[in-house]
């Protein structure tokens, strides 16, 4: 088997699947709305390797130390572009193109679909992997969609995807990599929701909204809005407008940027679709038995849910008292990650930069 579909996997199918594929077929079943799609199976990656000879050569060109950046560097760019240049199977593109078929004819058009990476170690409650692989927005066309997959399987040997595997104690030939197509929301507003504040753990549903795709957040271009939601007194605590200079949105079939002008600092998300929001985020951390961290679009008014991973940063109290004892807070922003760091302070401007960054 090659392709399976979201509402035929759930959690218990992430070495099938990947995180990202088993948490979105779990929503499914448990009727939050989620945009209908296919995944493309682990062992079909596992089949690509042995097919087509590639396997052993890459973990060659693994064994480098990978605190040496310009090596690590090197060693992800050759395998990326060693999977990309190795033809697909006949058996498998084919599957992968049926698929994409069969979606286009339940839609009753040809569809844009989003092509997403889904890592068999990936959404883990113990450690999250999110963002390390590539996603693809507005992909349309068989061709493309081949295309894609491809370069999504590449992506389980990103520089911060093998960096941080080794860091984790995760052995490169036991991890595999599915990969999502799924109908593409053309979203007027999105973004990530925290059912649970990410550090305390309190009952506060924090979540960043910007105009057009979520990927604006994820990439940094913009400042998205913060809204803070008390769950316990069933109110909105907290409104922090952010500067929304640009959105991203599909043009002419092509994720293009839109200058916001005067909109830049509109207010992006309204009292009741606030509430919405609270209420799906919810009903899927009571159902996980633990606070989520949400991807939500909306699009024409209705509210999806594209993918739900556990936190892993909450801490015990104790912990976060304890460093912040003492010291005047000087400047306050949007979080990457937990943490005390001491140091000098390092600007960086792309992944390019990293180096600057020392032990």
């Amino acid at each position: 088997m090659v392709v399976l579909w979201l509402n035929e996997v759930g959690k218990d199918d992430v070495a099938l699947v990947g995180g990202k594929g088993a948490n979105l077929g779990e929503l499914i079943r448990n009727e939050i709305p989620v945009p209908n799609g296919f995944i493309v199976d682990s062992r079909t990656f596992m089949e690509f390797l042995e097919a087509t000879g590639i396997k052993y050569q890459i973990m060659d060109m693994l064994r480098i130390d990978v605190e040496d950046t310009d090596r690590l560097n090197e060693a992800s760019k050759k395998i990326r572009e060693l999977i990309e240049a190795s033809e697909m199977p006949e058996k498998i593109e084919e599957e992968i193109r049926k698929a994409y078929r069969k979606l286009c004819e339940e839609e009753g058009e040809e569809v844009f679909v989003a092509v997403r990476s889904s890592a068999t170690a990936e959404d883990l409650p113990e450690a999250s992997f999110a963002g390390q692989q590539e996603t693809f927005l507005n992909v349309r066309g068989e061709d493309d969609v081949v295309e894609k997959v491809r370069k999504c399987w590449s992506s389980l040997y990103t520089p911060r995807a093998i960096y941080y595997r080794v860091q984790k104690g995760f052995r490169h030939e036991d991890v595999s990599i599915a990969v999502v197509v799924q109908k593409m929301v053309n979203s007027e507003k999105s973004g990530v929701m925290f059912t649970s504040h990410p550090v305390t753990g309190e009952k506060l549903c924090i979540i960043e909204a910007v105009f057009g795709l979520g990927e604006a957040i994820v990439s940094g271009m913009v400042t998205p809005d913060t809204y803070t939601y008390d769950r316990v007194n069933r109110k909105l605590v907290d409104v922090k407008i952010g500067e929304k200079k640009k959105m991203l949105t599909r043009e002419d079939g092509k994720t293009v940027e839109v200058e916001l002008g005067d909109r830049a600092f509109e207010r992006v998300l309204s009292d009741e679709e606030i509430e919405q929001l609270v209420n799906f985020g919810e009903i899927i951390e009571e159902h996980y038995g633990h606070p989520q961290d949400v991807e939500w679009a909306i699009e024409n008014g209705r509210v999806y849910i594209l993918q739900s991973r556990a936190v892993t940063t909450i801490r015990e109290k104790k912990e976060e008292e304890a460093a912040l004892e003492g010291g005047e807070i000087i400047l306050k922003g949007l979080a990457a990650s937990p943490g005390v760091g001491i140091g000098k302070v390092k600007v960086i401007m792309s992944e390019a930069e990293i180096n600057k960054v020392e032990e």
